[in-house]
């Protein structure tokens, strides 16, 4: 994979991994629509786990 995408030049490579981002975050937002309820232990996780990327991505 990685020497597939080493063959593209720096712009194609950036815009491919714009779309990749764009896609997965895309499906993680479309879960959202397909739940009615959620547990609430389950949403205590989901938010901890989120903190903690954002607290990662601030370092």
């Amino acid at each position: 994979m990685i020497d597939f995408l080493q063959q593209y030049n720096p712009v194609t490579q950036a815009f491919i991994a714009t779309l990749f981002t764009w896609g997965v975050t895309a499906a993680g937002a479309a879960l959202v629509f397909f739940s009615k309820t959620i547990n609430q232990k389950f949403m205590d996780s989901m938010l901890g786990f989120a903190a903690g990327v954002m607290i990662a991505a601030s370092f």
